[in-house]
């Protein structure tokens, strides 16, 4: 049988579990939420691809093991070698961005 793919309101149900909205470590809260959309956006490029994870790692030139880690939102070890590798297997390329933060303003020196 296959195994069921958490949506997204399971996964920061599981969030809210570990990291309740009260807690004082926000920062723990925002990392864990980072490596999840990593890991989403990982399943989907790979899933849109029309790709298992086997064939996936075929074109990047891993293991289905590695692939599995990487769209586990538990897993803390993305790489931009990685991702870039992914990205170039699926047609694809990286973006990054800086975006701002609305709960902090940045002080000139």
């Amino acid at each position: 049988m296959a195994k069921r793919r958490k949506k997204r309101s399971d996964v920061l149900e599981i969030l809210d579990r570990r990291v309740p909205p009260t807690a004082t470590d926000l920062k723990m809260r925002e990392v864990f939420r980072e490596r999840m959309e990593v890991a989403e956006l990982i399943h989907a490029a790979r899933t849109n691809a029309g790709l298992t994870q086997g064939q996936l790692a075929k074109r990047v030139g891993t293991t289905t093991s590695v692939i599995s880690r990487l769209e586990d939102s538990e897993y803390e070890g993305h790489s931009m070698t990685m991702l870039r590798r992914i990205a170039e297997a699926l047609g694809q390329r990286v973006e990054v961005r800086f975006v701002p933060d609305a709960g902090r303003q940045f002080e000139h020196a």
